[in-house]
Order: structure tokens, then sequence, then C-alpha cells
């Protein structure tokens, strides 16, 4: 066992580091007020090759493996409280992988290179009007054959990045049924071209929503009307989407606990920090018992948090690039589910019992952890799959998919 990260690991986090507090800290408030994260910003990541930087060199990234992708994460984040450019990130950094992965030469060459330049945004949509985690049966996007091409229709909710998308390109990786009345094999994943440059896809039309956080970018929908895509815009083989899908949450949830994580130490220093320095009745507020008890418990589940989260960005690296077939893909699933569970709502806790060491300030706009608040409690909500959802995955693998309730016969059937 090996706890310490490697030299190129290292140097790694030091210039992602370095950027993030020079370009992003500075820059999170303002866009978090603006609803916008600045175009420049983006293109200076690109230039970092920290847009979709687990894309292959072949297509403009920086091949990079999920433990240094968890790294960029956890910097970005610790420097954007807010976790809003982040979140643009990790979806980037995971549906851009599984694409590259499974996605076919000619739409990869057409696509990732302007993905990876930050001209387009890469996300994606799986979640309906009718629900997001029950995938089988809450989806009712169709794609079929026409011709040579295929034609889908339907309406995707709840989406990152759709109004990017609209203004300045975006593209997203979905998934449809071929057989509606279908079951998990019926699902075939694509790339749905949103705007690739020249205005939205004709047959497209979207909606935005407003979310209490993340506030720098957008949260959406769109509607799907007889959108025809060429066939090599399918992703790996038809009607195996479903099983692209689950690798691909897999990846944003390691990304996502990562993410929560950053933004959790970045709350916890500035709490330390604060009660360090604030006195009250005559001493410092760190030395009251109350308070130092809280930040030794905030201080743990950190350090527990970040050996999960870096555990399963392992895992993932052990069985994509060193192919170590005593990893399988349902033991990541599992750790990346509670990566996923836990580090969100221990961040929840970190954030919240520092926004309470600062008193009524705490409680302010002006206080940065309100924001760190708003932002990290929706993934104690859902994206990438609803906190209850984790722990079916994790009972799944405990007990065995024989225990899974939602295959229990009775009065639900």
């Amino acid at each position: 066992m090996d706890f310490q990260e490697s030299e190129e690991e290292k140097m790694f986090r030091e210039a992602v580091r370095e950027f993030a507090q020079r370009y992003v800290a500075p820059a999170w408030q303002e866009y978090d007020r603006s609803h916008e994260i600045p175009r420049d910003l983006i293109k200076k990541m690109a230039d970092m090759q920290l847009w979709a930087p687990t894309v292959s060199e072949e297509y403009g990234g920086a091949g990079i493996s999920m433990t240094m992708a968890c790294i960029a994460a956890e910097e970005l984040a610790r420097a954007d409280l807010s976790i809003a450019l982040p979140v643009m990130y990790l979806v980037e950094a995971s549906w851009a992988l599984i694409f590259d992965l499974y996605g076919t030469h000619e739409a990869k060459s057409e696509i990732l290179p302007r993905v990876t330049k930050g001209d387009l945004f890469f996300g994606i949509a799986t979640t309906e009007p009718t629900g997001g985690s029950d995938l089988v049966n809450s989806t009712k996007t169709t794609i079929k054959p026409k011709g040579d091409n295929f034609v889908v229709n339907g309406e995707k909710v709840y989406i990152s990045g759709v109004r990017e998308s609209e203004k300045y390109g975006g593209v997203y990786w979905t998934l449809a049924k071929e057989d509606p009345k279908g079951d998990h094999k019926a699902f075939t994943a694509f790339i749905l071209p949103l705007n690739l440059g020249d205005g939205l896809h004709p047959g497209i039309t979207t909606t935005l929503f407003e979310d209490m956080g993340r506030m720098g970018v957008s949260t959406g929908g769109f509607n799907i009307e007889d959108v025809e895509i060429p066939p090599h815009y399918i992703i790996g083989e038809r009607n195996r989407g479903f099983y692209y899908a689950m690798e691909g949450f897999s990846a944003a949830r390691v990304l996502i606990g990562a993410t929560c994580l950053g933004s959790a130490e970045g709350a916890f220093q500035i709490g330390v920090d604060y009660v360090k320095q604030r006195k009250q009745f005559g001493r410092p507020l760190a030395s009251f018992e109350g308070i130092m008890f809280e930040a030794v418990q905030s201080w743990m589940a950190l350090e527990a948090d970040k050996n999960l989260v870096y555990k399963a960005a392992w895992m993932m690296d052990q069985h994509y690039r060193e192919k170590n077939p005593s990893i399988s893909k349902l033991d990541i699933a599992k750790y990346t589910a509670a990566a996923k569970y836990r580090t969100p709502h221990d961040a929840l806790d970190i954030i919240t019992r520092a926004m309470t060491w600062h008193g009524a300030f705490g409680y302010t706009k002006e206080c940065p952890l309100e924001a760190a608040y708003r932002g990290v409690r929706s993934y104690t909500i859902g994206a990438e799959g609803g906190a209850h959802i984790q722990l079916i995955v994790m009972g799944r693998e405990i007990f065995g998919k024989e225990y899974l309730p939602y295959r229990q016969k009775g009065q639900f059937d």
C-alpha cells in the first residue's frame, strides 16, 4: 500500500493549484452573481489541457488518469467553492471519456478536438420528466432507424450546460430506446448535436431552470422532435447503451466526490483560519472545546473521504489503464457510489459547521461559505443518480442482485 502521490501527480497538483488560485479563485464570486463563467477562463483551462483532459491525445486531450482527473477536480473546487466551474469540468472529463472509449473514430475526430479546445460543451442528458434514476421505466425518448440515419424524439430535463450549449455550441451524450417497451437492453447511446456552432439543431427547443446553487453553470432541458443523426454518432453497439451509461456514471460519481472534497477543504480552511483569529470572552474561538471538537470531526471526515475518493479513482485506473482483471466494473460501481454518497453529505456538514463558526456573517452572501453550501447541496439530492440510488448500488454488491428492492415480487407487480 502506498498513500503517496507519484512525482507526476505531485507536479500536476501543483500546476492545477497554481492555475486555480491565480485565475479561478479571484473570479468565482463574480460569475456566481452573473450566472456565467467567462469564456476566456474556459479557454485558459483548454490551453492548460484541463478541458476534457481524460480524452486521448489523438483528439487534443491530455489522456490523464482518473486519479489525476480527481486531483484537478479537487483543486478547482478548492478555488471555486460554488463548484460551478468544477461541475462543467467533471461533466466533460467523465462523459467525453466514455465517448472516447466507445465512440466511432469519425464522430470523435469531428467533435472531441472542438471539445478539448473549449469550443463545444460536452454534456450528459439522460434524465427525463418522469424520472432519472429509474432509466428503464422513466425513459420515453426513442431512437429509430430511418434509412441510413436515425431519428430521435423525446425530452430531457435537469441537464447541465444548456444555456452555454445554445449560446456557444454543445453536444450531449444521450440515451434513448429503440423499443419503447423494452428493458435495459433496448437502450442505444448516441451523440445529440444541440448546437454545432451554427445555432440550435432543427427540431430542438430548450428551456432553463433556476437552481439554488452552482450559479455559474446553467441547468435546463430540451425537447427533441424528429431530429436525425448520422449512424457514426451512435456510441458503441446498438442496444448496449445502458451498460455504457453505467460506466459513465461511475466516472462522474468519483469526480463528484473529488469536487465536493475540494469545496469542503476550502471551506474548512476558511473556518479554521477564522476561529483562530476571532476572539470572544477574551480568547480565540478555536480554544473553545465545542468548536475544536467540531473541527476535529470535520478533519476526520475529510481524511476518510479523501481515501475513499482516491481509492475509487485508483480502481478505475487499474481496470481501464492497467487492465487489472481482479477489479471489475461492478467493484468500481460500488466504490464510486460510496464516494458519490458519502463525500457530498460530509462536505455539507463540514461547510455548515464552518458557517456556524462565523455567526451571523456566515448566513450572508458576503460570506463565501454560503455559495459552497448551495453548490454541494445539489449532490446530496441528485445528479448522476439520487442519494438513495447510491445506497442501492452498494447494497447490490454487498447482498447480491437478487435482493434488489425493485426485483422483489409482490404487491407492486
